[in-house]
């Protein structure tokens, strides 16, 4: 992209600010995970009362990200977390609220909820305390794919409308495609 994703403008604000602001109606706390960006999104992160987390190491990959993240949820006290990236749109606050939902409800052999979209999957991500465990446990090296093919059994997939659930925004000629329409 040549620039943060975290800080591409998005409806007024930055990709960043818009997921805080998507997930923050829904959640008790929105953590944020930065790398080598941290002194960048501090900013946004604390006007948007999140909570930031550094990765000491973010060359090793968006994992460790992940693990840093789940391990913040669980020594806030919580067992679930919704999440997300920061290379897309925010969803719907809708979508949000149905994901939710779907996993509040799925009954315990359901560890996960992932929207689809067309043929996508994408974020966020509903995930109770087992699957933090798999994501947290996952031997070095591992993706987040990985732990979620190898636990496809306890996924549910739920398809929703909101077309920001599967997209990325990887080129600046996505981003254009993004604001003018035509990439949704």
């Amino acid at each position: 992209m040549g620039q943060d994703k975290a800080l591409l403008p998005w409806r007024g604000e930055t990709f960043l600010a818009a997921a805080i602001r998507a997930l923050q109606p829904l959640t008790e706390l929105v953590i944020v995970v930065a790398g080598a960006n941290y002194e960048n999104l501090a900013p946004i992160v604390y006007a948007n009362a999140a909570f930031l987390v550094r990765n000491p190491c973010p060359e090793l990959g968006q994992f460790t990200s992940l693990q840093l993240g789940l391990e913040e949820v669980l020594n806030r006290g919580r067992d679930s977390a919704i999440v997300t990236l920061v290379d897309r749109p925010a969803p719907n606050p809708q979508t949000v609220q149905q994901l939710k939902d779907t996993f509040l409800y799925a009954g315990e052999e359901i560890w996960a909820v992932i929207p689809e979209h067309g043929d996508k999957h994408g974020h966020p991500i509903v995930i109770g305390r087992e699957m933090l465990e798999a994501f947290l446990r996952a031997p070095a090296g591992s993706t987040a794919r990985d732990v979620e093919h190898a636990h496809q059994n306890h996924i549910r997939y739920l398809s929703v409308t909101d077309s920001y659930v599967a997209l990325n925004v990887d080129t600046p000629e996505d981003l254009e495609k993004l604001y003018s329409g035509s990439l949704t």
